[in-house]
């Protein structure tokens, strides 16, 4: 890859009982084409007494992507959905005005040793779009294109890319690509891409302009593609990216909005708890009150 503008770290966040390596928002890049938020889960093992409980909790003004490597998850919410997550799946779940959804370890595995490991991704709605009623899909994984490049196998997780469609309704130009490598081989992808480009080093490495980068890095590059790079043997890397929106986004919490009065008017039904609820759930998130909206646009 060349062209790196930016190389960021995971660092290490705390989201109730559970620790993630979180990628986005960073201090120096807010967002990558439409994607806000970032959260690496795991990989972790937990024993028959622990499990992953987040309870419920809202979202406006974007997609959420939930695509696990290992493990399972039990989605709940207001629409009423309950399924259960599981690995090469994606969850996609669109907020719009407001949804609220929990996550936790299904029943059958709460009393057994099991292992969590995968990854969650908001995207930004386009302004327009982000008052829209709330929905859910699930795409299996025979809904996402896979294909090889060389000894690369690659899939397809979410948009358009390489003249392929994910079954996942996304809502703006953009792409989030799997590649698996058994053997080093130079990629050369520049050309397949648009808008602005991320690449997250899962495990393996991949060289640069003779630097090498190495898992839990996410490199972004200067302007508007990834182009060159060399992904070594047994390697996985993630290429996210699209169009970027012309207008400023803020987030607060689990909120992503245009608008500060957006936000402000869902702290408020947060915490009167008008938003819709979640059959055969009880008690709630509260509000981080000492959380500060901040500006992400860039």
């Amino acid at each position: 890859m060349s062209n790196i503008g930016l190389i960021l770290e995971e660092r290490p966040s705390d989201i109730g009982n559970f620790m993630v390596g979180r990628l986005l928002p960073f201090r120096g890049k807010r967002t990558v084409g439409p994607f806000a938020f970032i959260d690496h889960m795991g990989p972790t093992a937990l024993n028959d007494h622990e499990n992953l409980d987040i309870g419920p909790h809202p979202h406006i003004g974007l997609s959420t992507l939930t695509y696990l490597f290992e493990g399972n998850i039990m989605h709940r919410d207001s629409l009423g959905t309950e399924i259960e997550i599981k690995p090469g799946q994606v969850n996609w779940m669109t907020s719009g005005k407001g949804i609220v959804h929990s996550e936790r370890t299904p029943e059958r595995l709460r009393h057994s040793d099991k292992h969590l490991h995968g990854l969650q991704i908001w995207v930004a709605l386009p302004k327009h779009l982000e008052q829209i009623e709330p929905s859910f899909a699930h795409i299996e994984e025979n809904g996402l294109p896979q294909w090889k490049i060389g000894d690369v196998s690659v899939k397809l997780i979410a948009g358009e890319a390489f003249g392929k469609k994910s079954d996942v309704p996304v809502y703006s130009p953009l792409y989030f690509l799997e590649f698996k490598s058994t053997t080093k081989q130079k990629m050369t992808i520049g050309s397949e891409l648009y808008g602005e480009s991320g690449l997250y080093i899962l495990e393996g490495s991949i060289e640069s302009d003779g630097d090498t980068f190495l898992p839990k890095q996410l490199l972004v590059a200067k302007d508007t593609s990834l182009c060159e790079f060399t992904i070594n043997e047994n390697t996985t890397v993630y290429i996210f990216g699209g169009e970027p929106f012309e207008e400023p986004r803020y987030i607060y919490w689990n909120f992503v909005a245009t608008s500060l009065e957006l936000i402000e008017d869902a702290k408020k039904r947060w915490k009167e708890q008008t938003f819709p609820k979640i059959e055969g759930e009880t008690g709630f998130v509260p509000l981080p009150e000492e959380i500060k909206s901040f500006n992400i646009k860039k």
